[in-house]
């Protein structure tokens, strides 16, 4: 017998925790914690001991599949690809490059994310491209780089621990992101104060100093209520607000009017608890603020960020340790993809295809004449291709029939293109409506980085061989270009490293050779920069920061007589996005096996519903039949269903209203109806 152990990153949430893949005679075995390791420290939440399960599912794709009628049949990679490579092209030249769409991944590498984009770019000619970023963060993307010039996670995982007061609002830490739940919990034994404000009575909410559980979609209001209590009470930090900031007095009008007792009736928060969160915010020497997918996920998602970084410029709590804005990233490698261009306006590096000298600088790196007009974002491409505006589509690791808003909409969407590739490790919803299916690896049979959440790079390791035919991704988008007569020419991932360091500026100082340890915190410029563990201390990255004057807006959809019930969604902690690897792996999946929906005991027992009872949820777009958990997690007319189920798919019901700026659905809120089933 042969055994080793590969130190590598977790593929799963975005804490990027280092851990050890167990090999015996090439086959993964098992996970164990790596002690050294500066986020995971040791430990591992029950995703990551178990993260080498899905690898060894029996149901990985192998070969690669072309569609023939209604079924596929296994295919040669040349085939595969020539197929792929000729309709692209032909595609291209007679309907234009901006009929072809392109997805990158938040669970591939940064090598494959900007091996992807270039491809989309340089050898097509589109910024077609987008991520399921989208979906979570283009929010916090959005609204971020308005207020500080960078979209981005301000401040260290292990800043959290030593923070003085931490307000968590929408983000249930200790289940979606548990070594950062983790420090939350340290900082609290510790003597931190610790805020909770969400919908649900989430397992933090049980230890929280203030807990308070606001209206669906009122987020903006409460914080403005929260700030007018701490410009009243002049707990504001005027010098702060005076050397570094501008845009307060238009904002400070637009609060004033947002007394306690006007946001009581808006958001259902007592005005009493409003003013005791403003003061431990404020008056706390250092106060960090944590949120995810709670605050992004809405109409008003921007305008949810944006008041966010209101709050902590108001109170000097942000470009010091312990304080800051840190949006919380879901998926292992989502604030990598988007650092590498994965978004249909920049570049890697965030560097605008609109601005002149960043599209000669890329043109002349990639030898090739680029767009200056910014893409389509992933919900207005599907958009497009309902409306047979947008031929073709390449998905790289990603799963819209499942993880976005209305899917009978993205179904049709994607059923009206001309042609479909989607390169993946297993057969997804999605992968079912391909023309061509090809089948690259998983984080363990792969080299690279992934960037977690804090903006840490940290390196990848091939821990065993791909898996059948599979291939290396990197290698699959590489033989692409080359069949589209354009060379992308690599020995190894750490070669694909280099130029993304070459033409990124804040990846510049980013080789292999200095993140075989711990990793690095961008913006890292130069080989001897030691990384950035928290942004804008000094100076906010756009000069001043910003301040917005934000007015509520309601939900894009309320409850009426005929859907009188509000619905939430969300994550739960053994599942992952779209259960394409969690639900394959057979210790996470026995915990918790089919979906179900929350529903307040008192609004159950009204509704004759009773516990594990099978119920019909309907919106105006669809309705499921999903298991009833009877919980005090919610109350009144508000119910709750995790996302990862295909077979009672919470994005059947789901809003696909946008975000006018960050394009982003409405997921966090919409009305619908309970039934019983006859």
């Amino acid at each position: 017998m042969h055994y080793k152990s590969v130190l590598t990153t977790c593929g799963y949430c975005g804490c990027g925790c280092g851990l050890y893949l167990e090999v015996l005679d090439g086959e993964l075995a098992g996970t164990m914690p790596c002690k050294t390791d500066p986020v995971s420290r040791g430990g591992l939440c029950i995703k990551g001991w178990n993260v080498h399960e899905f690898v060894n599912s029996g149901e990985r794709l192998s070969k690669p599949l072309v569609r023939e009628g209604n079924r596929f049949r296994e295919a040669t990679w040349d085939e595969a690809l020539q197929v792929t490579a000729d309709t692209l092209k032909k595609i291209r030249d007679e309907s234009g490059p901006d009929s072809i769409g392109f997805l990158c991944s938040a669970k591939c590498t940064n090598e494959e994310n900007y091996l992807l984009q270039k491809l989309a770019r340089a050898v097509i000619g589109t910024n077609n491209i987008d991520h399921c970023a989208r979906l979570c963060h283009s929010s916090t993307v959005a609204g971020l780089a308005a207020a500080f010039g960078s979209g981005a996670m301000t401040n260290s995982i292990d800043e959290i621990e030593e923070s003085r007061c931490i307000f968590v609002i929408g983000s249930n830490t200790t289940e979606s992101h548990p070594l950062i739940g983790s420090r939350i919990m340290r900082a609290k034994e510790k003597g931190a104060k610790l805020i909770v404000a969400d919908p649900r009575k989430i397992h933090l909410a049980t230890v929280a100093d203030i807990f308070v559980r606001q209206n669906l979609g009122t987020d903006v209001a409460l914080l403005n209520g929260i700030m007018n209590v701490i410009l009243k009470k002049g707990w504001h930090d005027s010098p702060f607000i005076e050397e570094r900031t501008e845009g307060f007095e238009e904002f400070r009008k637009v609060v004033e009017a947002y007394t306690p007792e006007k946001v009581e009736k808006i958001t259902g928060v007592k005005g009493e608890d409003i003013e005791r969160i403003a003061e431990i915010y404020a008056r706390s020497e250092s106060s960090s603020i944590v949120y995810a997918m709670g605050i992004t996920q809405h109409i008003t998602g921007v305008d949810n960020v944006k008041s966010l970084a209101n709050l902590a410029m108001l109170c000097g709590h942000i470009g010091r340790e312990s304080t800051g804005v840190n949006p919380l990233r879901g998926q292992n490698n989502v604030q990598g993809a988007c650092d590498m261009g994965g978004l249909p306006n920049v570049y890697p590096g965030y560097q605008a295809v609109t601005d002149t000298q960043s599209t000669e600088k890329f043109s002349k790196a990639w030898d090739r004449k680029l767009s200056t007009r910014s893409g389509l974002p992933l919900t207005e491409m599907l958009k497009a291709a309902e409306a047979g505006e947008l031929k073709a589509m390449f998905i790289l690791g990603e799963n819209p029939m499942v993880s976005d808003a209305d899917i009978r909409r993205v179904e049709k969407a994607l059923r009206s293109l001309n042609f479909l590739v989607v390169q993946d490790i297993f057969m997804t919803e999605s992968s079912r409506l391909a023309h061509v299916v090809l089948p690259g690896v998983s984080f363990a049979e792969k080299d690279g980085t992934f960037t977690n959440t804090e903006r840490k790079v940290k390196r990848v390791r091939k821990a065993l061989e791909p898996i059948g035919d599979s291939r290396q991704d990197w290698e699959i988008i590489c033989d692409l270009a080359k069949r589209m007569d354009y060379k992308m020419t690599y020995a190894s991932p750490s070669q694909i490293m280099e130029e993304i360091a070459e033409v990124t500026p804040i990846y510049g100082g980013i080789h292999y050779d200095r993140i075989e340890e711990d990793g690095l915190c961008w913006p890292c410029p130069d080989r001897n920069h030691p990384g950035t563990p928290y942004l804008h201390k000094d100076q906010f990255s756009r000069g001043c920061g910003l301040f917005h004057a934000v007015e509520y807006l309601p939900p894009g959809e309320l409850p009426d007589d005929e859907y009188p019930y509000m619905l939430t969604t969300g994550r739960i902690y053994v599942h992952y996005h779209t259960g394409t690897m969690s639900r394959r792996s057979p210790s996470l999946n026995r915990e918790i096996e089919e979906a179900y929906v929350e529903i307040n005991p008192e609004r159950a027992k009204e509704l004759g519903i009773s516990q594990g009872e099978r119920i019909k949820i309907a919106s105006r777009r669809g309705e499921i039949e999903i298991k009833a958990d009877l919980s005090d997690r919610v109350e009144g007319d508000t119910i709750f269903i995790p996302f990862h189920f295909a077979e009672s798919a919470a994005n059947a019901l789901t809003n696909p209203a946008l975000d006018p700026i960050a394009k982003i659905p409405e997921y966090k809120v919409c009305a619908v109806r309970i039934e019983k089933v006859s």
